[in-house]
């Protein structure tokens, strides 16, 4: 037994909002309230914690991390602050310095967009500082990746290979790869950068998502995370909760093994399957209805075919499997929703819309009608101002629209999408509640009229990811009979900016599982 004490605890309950101290009994809330009242509840014998004037928030969950993904690049090459071609090479040379000969340099992250000259790079870049490697480098929004002649080699691509469905090898006006593949393009590359031993890194990675104050994650990776998670969870190493998704590749097999969305418990279970609609705005992939600024032959890609695409959410609603779709573009977002509805699973399974960035007005209206829920990543928000004014600039569309969203109804479930993004929840809350840029750009933000008040922010990044994995009942509110998982952090986000927020302590399960030294 303990009691949580001397810190102003935010509990997101409407009841009771505000409290000075929690008693948990295991890993379960029993009181909540004055201190005194709170002691008297659970006796003398409890031991007390000093959140040392603290503000406490309940514990932080992403809903949508690639967390393998994360981990592995913890020691890969990182390519986001590049500013030019050339300040990328030269950090993918000094990398491939600390690699044994002849072995796959991967990493990436590279944003070609903010280059100095925005142009996205090709193999013959690559071959000048790795002739003797293979590279393969994923653009920051993972739907591009960039890879060397030997890389093409070593994979089969050359002329002759023919685009794959739902994917681009570009070409140059020889017709030769330049080494940029889109999309399904690249999924033989994407086989080969799961290599290495995954559960030491997951547990290094487990603490920095500690450290920021995240408690619970939905992950989006693959089979061998999922394998991972459960010898972490054997062993007794899990410190922070996991709703596991399945990768759309491994559905059929998920089905007669008998899995289902929400089984397990509450440090292990099963989530959605992970499907994909359609591409990035970044690669100029998200499939739109109008073609892009300045580019007037590209809608986009339609990843996945509608008939298939509907078949599959068919297949795994029908077998207790909810469905969480990749859909970034306007087009993308329609044909999910007319598939949702097709299929019918309203009040049975929640469905999702993977980041549902730009979106008809009709469709939020659909959305909420559907109780499909949004699972968005408010710093793709931030990060693509200059991209949608510049490619979305002559389209009506919503984009990043969380305040017309929620006035509507649509359920909204915020997380990262690290390591596209990284995974600190405090830019997010600063971009959900701002709509700027880390430097306070554009003032007053952009469309500031879809801005959120901090406590929406919250409860989207807390109560909104435990509803779109069916676990509101449990956690996301810090009240008696939920689970004790919380944070203290060193400021009061209803008073100060979040933006260089500190996690102090993060408590999961009643237990202090990181503290700050």
């Amino acid at each position: 037994m303990h009691v949580f004490r001397n810190a102003r605890i935010y509990t997101g309950d409407r009841a009771k909002p505000l409290v000075q101290a929690l008693a948990v009994d295991g890993e379960t809330i029993v009181a909540a309230g004055e201190e005194s009242e709170v002691r008297k509840a659970v006796g003398p014998s409890a031991e007390l914690v000093d959140l040392d004037g603290a503000a406490v928030l309940p514990g932080l969950n992403d809903s949508h991390i690639h967390t393998a993904n994360y981990a592995r690049g913890l020691s890969e090459v990182d390519l986001r602050d590049a500013r030019c071609l050339e300040e990328a090479l030269a950090a993918i040379s000094e990398h491939a310095m600390r690699l044994a000969p002849g072995a796959w340099l991967f990493g990436g992250r590279w944003n070609s967009n903010t280059w100095e000259r925005p142009v996205q790079p090709d193999r013959l870049a690559l071959d000048a500082v790795c002739p003797d490697r293979p590279v393969a480098l994923p653009s920051i929004d993972g739907h591009t990746v960039w890879v060397n002649s030997v890389a093409l080699r070593m994979v089969g691509i050359d002329r002759t290979t023919p685009d794959p469905v739902g994917g681009e090898i570009a070409r140059d006006a020889a017709g030769e790869p330049t080494g940029i593949l889109r999309e399904s393009a690249s999924y033989p590359l994407r086989e080969l950068m799961t290599g290495g031993e995954l559960r030491p890194q997951l547990r290094a990675a487990q603490e920095e998502l500690l450290a920021l104050g995240l408690t619970s994650v939905h992950d989006i990776d693959g089979e061998d995370c999922r394998a991972a998670y459960l010898e972490m969870y054997g062993a007794g190493e899990l410190k922070l909760r996991v709703h596991k998704a399945i990768p759309v590749k491994h559905l059929d097999a998920a089905i007669e093994e008998g899995r289902f969305t929400g089984q397990g418990d509450a440090w292990f279970s099963t989530g959605p399957v992970k499907l994909f609609s359609d591409g990035a705005l970044g690669s100029h992939t998200c499939h739109m209805s109008r073609p892009f600024s300045g580019d007037s032959h590209n809608v986009g890609i339609a990843v996945t075919p509608y008939d298939e695409l509907l078949r599959l959410i068919r297949r795994a609603n029908a077998a207790g499997i909810a469905v969480a779709t990749h859909a970034i573009g306007d087009q993308a977002n329609h044909l999910v929703l007319d598939a949702y509805e097709e299929v019918g699973t309203r009040g049975r399974l929640r469905n999702r819309i993977e980041h549902a960035q730009h979106l008809r007005r009709a469709d939020i209206l659909r959305m909420a009608r559907l109780g499909v829920v949004a699972s968005m990543q408010p710093v793709h928000c931030t990060s693509d101002i200059d991209l949608v004014d510049s490619l979305l600039a002559e389209q009506q569309l919503s984009s990043y629209a969380w305040r017309t969203m929620l006035n509507t109804g649509v359920p909204l479930a915020f997380g990262s999408d690290a390591p596209v993004e990284h995974p600190n929840p405090f830019p997010a809350l600063h971009a959900a509640v701002t709509r700027t840029r880390s430097d306070g750009t554009p003032p007053g933000g952009w469309q500031p009229q879809e801005r959120l008040s901090m406590a929406e922010a919250l409860t989207a990044h807390t109560l909104g990811s435990a509803y779109a994995s069916g676990e509101e009942a449990v956690k996301g509110v810090l009240a008696p009979g939920r689970l004790a998982d919380l944070i203290a952090v060193d400021t009061d986000p209803f008073v100060d900016p979040v933006l260089h927020t500190q996690v102090l302590t993060t408590v999961v399960g009643g237990e202090v599982r990181w503290r700050r030294s």
